[in-house]
């Protein structure tokens, strides 16, 4: 039996979004004010707060965690996976491989 797919690179972020996943953006907001992930179904919930408020995500929903170069959103991917998440990947390169595959933004 294969092990679940932890990173997704964002051609296939991009397609689980399009299937109902959710993306954690885990940048601070002024990162996000600059420039966000241009997609219906986003969340921001920064990784300095994560701690604190990670019981307002939702345990059954899939959860793809991305920040600017994939570090952060990885650091997330973990902490959600040991506090029960289960459904949580990491988007591989981040905002850096989002705009280099050409994906969705917005400007603030």
């Amino acid at each position: 039996m294969n092990p679940p797919l932890l990173s997704l690179d964002p051609r296939a972020a991009l397609e689980a979004l399009a299937q109902g996943a959710w993306l954690v953006d885990v940048r601070e907001a002024h990162e996000v004010r600059r420039m966000a992930y241009g997609v219906e179904r986003v969340l921001h919930l920064p990784l300095s707060e994560l701690e604190r408020r990670h019981h307002e995500l939702p345990m059954d929903a899939e959860l793809l965690m991305a920040c600017a170069a994939g570090g952060r959103s990885q650091q997330a991917m973990h902490y959600l996976r040991h506090h029960g998440h289960r459904k949580v990947r990491n988007l591989a390169g981040g905002m850096a491989a989002w705009l280099a595959h050409g994906l969705p933004v917005r400007a603030s």
